[in-house]
């Protein structure tokens, strides 16, 4: 292996593991918030770089729809950040504040969906995670572009992948507006960006 292929294995390895949770998870008894299962929701993430429109899969990924859509009702994302931006890689939120302090769910893990079939493809939208493959809670990402390497291939450690449940059916330039934005390390966080988008709320379309 010459020493171009093992610097560019390193770095998808590095990405991969690092598409992860910053904030603590706190057990607590979770209402389930189940949509039909057929039924493809219409949610906005309204930010301060505009709206993404986004359609989740509920029949694909039940669980992970579900526990997106109970921590939008109850306004966990709103004031929430996209703290780790890579162009042509993804946009990842949800987790911390625009002071870099994580805000934790305090709620369970969730069942890692990622068996479904869904891909990780440009404008996909997936549940981050620890490397524990069962370990997501509020944090997500957005594909800026087609990313093969995440997707599930066996039901191991290694090979589970990030759960698709959804993808964006309007405001893409936004996601590319965010994914140029400026990133350095910024209170120990790596890829932040220097001026953050916010989240100002994720809302369900009737």
């Amino acid at each position: 292996m010459s020493k171009i292929q093992i610097t560019a294995l390193i770095i998808i390895v590095t990405a991969v593991a690092s598409i992860f949770f910053l904030s603590p998870i706190s057990q607590k008894d979770q209402t389930e918030y189940y949509p039909e299962e057929d039924q493809m929701s219409l949610v906005t993430i309204s930010t301060s770089a505009g709206d993404i429109h986004l359609e989740l899969d509920a029949t694909n990924a039940p669980i992970t729809v579900a526990n997106f859509l109970k921590l939008a009702e109850d306004g966990y994302y709103t004031g929430t950040i996209f703290h780790r931006i890579i162009e042509g890689f993804m946009v990842q939120g949800g987790g911390l504040d625009e002071n870099m302090t994580p805000k934790p769910t305090n709620t369970d893990p969730i069942q890692n969906e990622a068996n479904n079939g869904l891909k990780n493809d440009r404008g996909s939208i997936a549940m981050a995670r620890t490397m524990d493959p069962h370990s997501a809670t509020g944090q997500f990402f957005i594909n800026h572009k087609d990313n093969d390497f995440l997707n599930h291939t066996a039901e191991t450690s290694q090979g589970w992948g990030y759960a698709v449940f959804g993808s964006v059916i309007d405001g893409m330039d936004v996601v590319d507006q965010i994914a140029l934005s400026t990133t350095s390390n910024v209170g120990g966080y790596a890829d932040a960006p220097l001026e953050p988008t916010i989240i100002n709320s994720v809302t369900l379309s009737e």
